[in-house]
């Protein structure tokens, strides 16, 4: 298995679909997830991209001895890119994982191709507006269990399957939203702009901890920014959604 030594830390990144010649997709996944939460991403994305999957420190197959946890995450990112010498990526970050590429492309935009955004605001600055959704999001989902917080009614009710799979991917896990260390540097979303890197927004309209108000306000921040909205679908527009989050993004970076 393919590990870096970077940081004081062991990641686990794995390599999928076209050479070092194509364009690369980093997939940066978010707190109930892993490198393995992709699976149905890989075979679309892949027949287009060198796609990179990796787990953040802490997750999965990562090790965070120090326990640094979302600080060293773009620093862990840049040295994944270097590892690879990858010069420019693609970045698409779901939940904490939008956190991590919304922060290394706010301090590395010159090593960003193009952003997109699933399922978060982590990582960005929250006007009055926004915060008042936002806090009625986190008072509302404080007590919910974690399935309840990540997949939407739907996939719940019609695919209880799905929820049994993510709870094992899961389960490899050594953090949880309850331990996990560090934090993110915030920025504005008006500097995420400033960066010239193009940015799309994906987001399920049953979101409840990014609830899809608070969303369309911050996307109208980022000048140029773009929006894809995914109905009856909930924080997990990835899993829950596959067929229509993956024709989004890639009919996006055509």
């Amino acid at each position: 298995m393919p590990h870096l030594q970077a940081n004081g830390a062991t990641l686990y990144y794995e390599e999928h679909g076209l050479g070092a010649d194509a364009p690369a997709l980093v997939l940066a996944h978010g707190m109930g997830g892993n490198h393995a939460i992709w699976f149905r991403q890989l075979t679309d994305f892949a027949a287009r991209f060198r796609v990179i999957t990796f787990d953040h420190r802490g997750f999965g197959n990562s090790s965070d001895p120090a326990g640094e946890g979302r600080s060293a995450y773009v620093a862990d990112l840049l040295a994944l890119l270097d590892h690879l010498h990858i010069e420019r990526a693609h970045l698409l970050g779901q939940s904490m994982g939008g956190g991590t590429c919304i922060s290394f492309t706010c301090q590395h935009p010159r090593r960003v191709a193009s952003l997109v955004v699933a399922d978060s605001l982590h990582a960005l600055q929250e006007g009055p507006e926004v915060a008042t959704i936002m806090d009625a999001a986190r008072a509302a989902t404080a007590n919910l269990g974690q399935i309840e917080r990540v997949l939407g009614r739907r996939v719940r009710e019609e695919d209880p399957t799905a929820a049994v799979l993510y709870r094992q991917i899961n389960s490899f896990n050594a953090v949880t939203r309850h331990n996990l260390a560090g934090a993110f540097v915030r920025h504005a979303p008006s500097a995420l702009a400033y960066t010239g890197v193009p940015v799309l927004f994906i987001a399920g309209t049953d979101d409840v901890l990014f609830p899809i108000a608070a969303i369309r306000l911050v996307a109208a921040q980022v000048a140029g920014a773009q929006l894809v909205e995914i109905p009856d679908t909930g924080h997990s527009a990835f899993y829950e959604s596959p067929a229509a989050f993956n024709r989004a993004v890639l009919n996006w970076m055509e």
